[in-house]
């Protein structure tokens, strides 16, 4: 790892992504064009912050021409987790969390969206990680683990190292919604009399 910038804002995703990424290139005197692939979490996450991210990293991929590798978020927080049998938590809004439970890093269930106390966990799960383990540790019962909430660039370019290495084509970087979109088809227009 080179560099890395972390700046949470749920507002801001388009106005401090694209300085971000200049700022980390700068910070270790490249350029876009030094680049060799792009990788970007494709969630499960908010609907625009995805959406941002990935037609950014889209953007770069197709103006560099260079390939683009997607990579789950909540797999890179569980591979960053350490040992042990772990719950992956992020924030989902609306009172849920994007959860997934891990054992040294690999993946033992689907990633899917719930509210705290509803989740039906594996046993010997030891403790959790991520924002949304933050959020509702009172509600989870379990010991939230110190490290970094969000998903960690290293740990996503490590998910993608062996796709990159093997020089393996760029894929399409399609977001993983694990929610219906709210956003529904008009009714028939109403008759006025």
């Amino acid at each position: 790892m080179l560099a890395e910038r972390v700046t949470v804002d749920g507002r801001a995703h388009g106005e401090m992504l694209a300085p971000g990424i200049a700022g980390v290139l700068a910070d270790v005197g490249k350029m876009a064009v030094d680049l060799d692939a792009v990788v970007a979490g494709v969630g499960p996450g908010p609907l625009t912050g995805l959406r941002v991210g990935l037609v950014t990293a889209l953007a770069l991929a197709d103006t560099l021409s260079i390939p683009g590798y997607g990579a789950c978020t909540l797999d890179a927080i569980g591979a960053a987790a350490g040992p042990g049998t772990v719950l992956v938590a992020t924030d989902a809004r609306r009172k849920e969390v994007y959860w997934a439970v891990y054992r040294d890093g690999a993946r033992l269930t689907e990633p899917a969206v719930d509210r705290p106390a509803d989740l039906v966990l594996p046993d010997g799960v030891e403790a959790a990680v991520g924002a949304g383990a933050l959020l509702y540790a009172d509600v989870l019962d379990l010991p939230v683990r110190e490290g970094s909430p969000f998903p960690p660039a290293g740990a996503l370019a490590r998910l993608a190292a062996a796709r990159i290495l093997d020089r393996t084509q760029g894929e399409p970087l399609t977001p993983l919604y694990l929610r219906r979109p709210d956003a529904v088809e008009p009714g028939p227009r109403k008759a006025v009399s």
